[in-house]
């Protein structure tokens, strides 16, 4: 689908690698930059009715500071919780009148959580570090320590519904886990993995790693969490849940 491009971030995260974006972005965020750019002619020609943006994190998108003013309803998504993002999804339909589709995405959602959450029940819990971004290392927030929960697993350092924060490798070492999944914030598996590869040395070999797709299934409040849950119940306990 080729659609019209109207935001575009000034961190080019294809050709840096994980240190230099982080250093990239602390520098804009300490001297009070933007770090996406809008095309304000291109958004006015487009003369969109609805603007769907966030308040999230000023890091992974648009936030809602950032959109010019063209005369469109702003509706800004700021969820924490696994329950939020349920949440935030009826209020999106609401907003474009489809209720009742946006409250059936959202219990389809919150009932495969569930359905995991039961396929999990009694088994032993790991330990477990989702490490949201590499270098440094990020302990998860938002949602995710959810996720980890509904999986049957126990994150030794995230906490839900507060922003991730940068941690060190000798802190989660120190924290035990048995398990440790690279997600890096914005970042497919392979990405991920290319990221790992460079800090090996850092990690404890007794460690079980994994790595995710985190752009698509863990960074975004939307529905494909559930994704999400279903792929760290895997890496957990071999559990598939249909």
């Amino acid at each position: 689908m080729n659609l019209p491009i109207v935001s575009l971030s000034r961190v080019d995260s294809l050709a840096l690698s994980g240190p230099a974006i982080d250093a990239q972005v602390r520098a804009a965020v300490n001297n009070g930059e933007q770090l996406y750019a809008i095309d304000e002619d291109l958004l006015r020609e487009l003369a969109p009715d609805v603007i769907v943006t966030q308040d999230l994190c000023r890091v992974c998108a648009v936030s809602s500071e950032d959109v010019c003013d063209v005369g469109a309803r702003v509706i800004s998504l700021d969820p924490h919780t696994i329950s939020e993002v349920a949440e935030s999804i009826i209020t999106l339909a609401t907003a474009l009148g489809v209720t009742s589709r946006g409250e059936q995405v959202a219990k389809r959602m919150l009932d495969r959580v569930d359905n995991v959450r039961k396929s999990v029940a009694g088994k032993t819990r790991p330990r477990v570090f989702i490490a949201e971004w590499l270098d440094p290392p990020f302990a998860s927030g938002h949602w995710i320590p959810e996720m980890v929960e509904a999986a049957g697993g126990i994150e030794v350092l995230g906490k839900p519904g507060v922003p991730s924060v940068a941690t060190t490798w000798q802190a989660v070492r120190q924290a035990r886990p048995d398990i440790v999944v690279f997600a890096p914030c914005g970042f497919d598996e392979q990405r991920a993995a290319k990221e790992a590869s460079v800090l090996a040395h850092e990690f404890d070999p007794k460690w079980q790693t994994a790595c995710v797709n985190a752009d698509r299934f863990f960074a975004r409040p939307a529905p494909s969490i559930a994704d999400g849950v279903e792929q760290l119940a895997q890496i957990f306990h071999n559990t598939k849940t249909n």
